[in-house]
């Protein structure tokens, strides 16, 4: 039995490395000052919810710096121990930051339901103006982001929590108006538990598709069936079966397939490969590894009817 490995490059759709460099290193500059800055006015007030914003901008640091290691890591060349590079690296930095998250919110909302029946006193312009400089911060990073955030599953990580963050930070900011104009302090206590609601909303989908891609599940976008409808319309081919679709990185896709080709056609078993490839391209596999198999022939593995 032959097999044909076929390993086809397409870079198309991959962010560049340079491009993203410069936006996650200034959303890093830019989000750990206003971190210092809105942590220290909340300790200084007394602020549980420029706190819970504080420490979710936090993470959010800590995510691009990920990010931008895993995409660095991600251009390493592939060696004989690792023999795909470092790709999935990228996958793991995603669902790392979407974890981290998702634990970091619950701490929120734990010291949010403790303090609501016990509010303290707090300056309510002070939050806003805080606040609001948070709008602007967490504004002008995901707009570093938007026009590759469905390009990679990092990048669209990093735009949807700072879009997040920019409306947790209007949240806040009216919390500290209600907060002015009415004296209710427990306000603040609820904008928290808002904000985690709304964090939680916004996360469970990345933690979703970040696990699928981690567990080598078949990339969201992607049906089984619509790729083997598609291939089986290659001359020369007759059946598709032991077919496995998975991410190498939050960029990169790859498939392994047996591909049954009719006996006449063996001698063209190259050019029905390259077929093959061009419509993975357009698919967005851009790793592929076909075995052939010829009319009669018994497959031998365990899961030929994949």
């Amino acid at each position: 039995m032959g097999h044909d490995h076929s390993h086809h490059h397409h870079h198309d759709h991959a962010p560049k490395l340079d491009h993203l460099n410069k936006a996650f290193i200034i959303g890093i500059i830019l989000n750990s000052a206003f971190v210092v800055i809105e942590a220290g006015v909340g300790f200084a007030k007394g602020s549980l919810s420029l706190l819970t914003d504080a420490g979710h901008n936090l993470s959010d640091v800590a995510s691009l710096i990920l990010a931008l290691l895993a995409f660095k890591l991600s251009k390493i060349r592939a060696n004989n121990v690792y023999t795909y590079g470092y790709k999935r690296s990228t996958i793991l930095v995603s669902l790392l930051n979407a974890v981290l998250l998702v634990a970091a919110v619950g701490v929120i909302a734990y010291e949010a339901i403790l303090r609501i029946g016990h509010p303290q006193p707090i300056p309510g312009i002070t939050v806003a103006w805080v606040a609001f400089a948070g709008i602007a911060v967490n504004g002008v990073t995901a707009w570093l982001f938007m026009k590759d955030k469905e390009k990679d599953l990092n990048v669209k990580g990093a735009y949807m929590h700072m879009a997040v963050d920019a409306l947790v930070s209007l949240g806040v900011v009216i919390s500290g108006l209600a907060i002015y104009f009415t004296g209710w302090y427990w306000i603040d206590s609820v904008v928290s538990i808002i904000i985690v609601v709304v964090i939680l909303a916004g996360t469970w989908g990345l933690l979703v598709d970040s696990l699928r891609l981690e567990i080598d599940g078949v990339p969201k976008q992607m049906e089984l069936s619509a790729i083997k409808d598609e291939l089986l319309k290659a001359n020369g081919v007759k059946e598709i079966h032991h077919m496995h679709v998975w991410a190498l990185s939050t960029t990169e896709n790859a498939l392994t397939a047996h591909i049954v080709i009719k006996a006449e056609e063996a001698a063209n078993f190259n050019q029905i490969k390259n077929d093959l490839r061009h419509r993975l391209a357009h698919l967005d596999i851009q790793h592929s590894t076909f075995e052939p198999e010829f009319d009669g022939e018994h497959c031998q593995a365990k899961d030929c009817n994949v």
